[in-house]
This record gives C-alpha cells, sequence and structure tokens, in this order.
C-alpha cells in the first residue's frame, strides 16, 4: 500500500491538534474540569449530529443500536472515553502535561499486553524487550519520585481497553463517538442546568472568549477525529503507528519548554528508556509489515 499525500497530511492534523490540545485547555483553566468535560461533550455530540444529518448516516446508527451487545459495549466504552477525558483534561489544567504525555507513549504497549491477554494473541521477543524497557523506565520514576504515575498509566489503560472494546463494534469512528456522546448528553445537559440554577456554570457568565473556547471544545474533539478517520485509510498501518507518537511528543515539548513543569536528569532518563522501548517497538513493526511485502512508506 503505497503512502496518499493527502492521507499523510489528514492523519498529520489530526495528531497536530491532538498534540497542541494543552494550549487550549490552558486557556479554560478557570473553568473546572468536570464542566469542561460536559461541555467537550455537549458540543462533540451536537456537531456529530449535525455530520449524522448531512452525510445520513442514521442506517448505520440505526444498526449499531439494534444489537445489544453492541450498546453493552458502546456503554463500557463511553465510561472508558469519558473516564480518559476526564482525567486528560484535569492533568493538563494541574501542570501534569508531562504525566498526560507518557500516558499516550506507552499506550501502544498497553495495547500489546491487552491484546495479548485478552486477545490470546503471542509476543515475539523484541515485544517482550520493549515491555521490559518501558516498565524499567516507569519503575525508575517510581524509584525516585516515591510515587506511581498514576496519571500516565490510567491514561493509557482505560484508552488501551477503549481501543480494544471498540475494535468489537464494528462502527465507524464517527458514528461510535456519535453513540457514546449521545448516551452521556442526558446526564451533561441535567450537569449543565444544575450548574446554571446555582450560579456556578461558566456559560455566559465569564465572557465572550471562554464562551467561543467552551463551544470550540466540541471542534477539538470531533474533527482531529474525523481527520484521523478519513486520513488513516490512505496510508500504511505501520506509517500511522510511527505518526501515533508524534501527538506526545509535542505535548512532552510543551510541557518542558513552555509550560516549564520540573523535567530531571531521572526523567531524563526514565523517558530514554522508554522512548529506547518505542524505537524498538516501532522498528519490530516495520520489520513486520515488510515481511509480508506491504512498503510502509
Amino acid at each position: 500500500m503505497r503512502t496518499d499525500p493527502r492521507g499523510l497530511a489528514l492523519t498529520l492534523g489530526a495528531f497536530l491538534i491532538w498534540g497542541l490540545s494543552p494550549v487550549f485547555w490552558k486557556l479554560l483553566i478557570a473553568v473546572p474540569s468536570s464542566q469542561l468535560l460536559a461541555h467537550r461533550i455537549l458540543w462533540a455530540a451536537l456537531m456529530l449530529l449535525v455530520l449524522m444529518f448531512v452525510q445520513s448516516r442514521w442506517s448505520e446508527v440505526r444498526r449499531v443500536l439494534g444489537s445489544r451487545r453492541v450498546v453493552l459495549t458502546l456503554l463500557a466504552t463511553t465510561f472508558l472515553i469519558g473516564s480518559n477525558w476526564l482525567l486528560y483534561i484535569w492533568a493538563i489544567v494541574s501542570d501534569r502535561i508531562l504525566q498526560a504525555s507518557l500516558g499516550y507513549y506507552i499506550n501502544p504497549l498497553v495495547t500489546v499486553v491487552l491484546a495479548m491477554v485478552f486477545v490470546k494473541e503471542r509476543l515475539n521477543r523484541t515485544q517482550w524487550w520493549c515491555i521490559a524497557l518501558a516498565s524499567a523506565g516507569i519503575t525508575l520514576l517510581v524509584w525516585r519520585q516515591s510515587e506511581l504515575p498514576w496519571i500516565a498509566l490510567v491514561l493509557a489503560v482505560t484508552f488501551g481497553f477503549y481501543g480494544l472494546l471498540r475494535k468489537q463494534v464494528g462502527a465507524e469512528a464517527e458514528v461510535g463517538l456519535f453513540v457514546e456522546t449521545s448516551v452521556l448528553l442526558p446526564l451533561v445537559l441535567g450537569y449543565l442546568i444544575w450548574l446554571e440554577k446555582t450560579g456556578l456554570g461558566a456559560m455566559g457568565h465569564s465572557g465572550v472568549a471562554i464562551d467561543a473556547l467552551l463551544v470550540a471544545s466540541g471542534l477539538i474533539t470531533a474533527v482531529p477525529l474525523l481527520l484521523f478517520t478519513h486520513g488513516a485509510r490512505r496510508i500504511p498501518l505501520s506509517t500511522v503507528g510511527f505518526l501515533q507518537f508524534f501527538a506526545p511528543t509535542l505535548q512532552f515539548l510543551l510541557a518542558v519548554f513552555l509550560y516549564r513543569e520540573p523535567f530531571t536528569a531521572m526523567h531524563l532518563a526514565a523517558f530514554s528508556l522508554i522512548w529506547a522501548s518505542l524505537a524498538l517497538f516501532s522498528w519490530d513493526l516495520r520489520r513486520r509489515w515488510r515481511r509480508r511485502r506491504l512498503p510502509a512508506i
């Protein structure tokens, strides 16, 4: 499969938005994380609703909702992605972007482990070395800081399980996300109405700029997903595998150089082990794809 330049541009655009998203959420630091999550879900659901109408995809929505197993699976993925989004937003506004980037660095390795445990896939020797290197990096952080990097681990595990379950649904990304956000919509609306009645709501009370950013949170959620969905289809999976590290790298650079989060020599040693693990992981992925005679670029 050849790399389509348009597909490469769309996929890169998605990872660019995800990687720079901390800058967006930092602009809303005065709004509590729970409210940010509520607005993110509300406006993403409305934008996806418009998309369903424009693209006439209601038959896909009905097909998804017609299966009890699929609905139950989507309920589980709704909880996972909601938890992931809330923790990610909280990590950013609490000056823990470095841990968030670590979570998305180790997510591919968590996915491999989940595949081994639940799908019974066998790991080769190289993959075991990848896991060992990443585990050493995390252990080093725990040893020096006497604190488990729980934000990174929860982000990686929730998103890993989310991906594992979504593969079993068989729904397009836009349709699945529409169903997930729609499930949460009644709770979100109830919560926002309660905030308004108690005088705690940010919308309409914090200025036009904040209101516009809250509405734009739906774009930050839906647009990169659409770019990724349409772009990843046009390029080899191995290329997607390399590009997925673009977003956490941008987050890492923002944390260290823009927001000046603490980054010691021990952080560098730990991250170096994880980066070595990811480099080995990417090399192994490329090697296996070449064996299948599918060019990576």
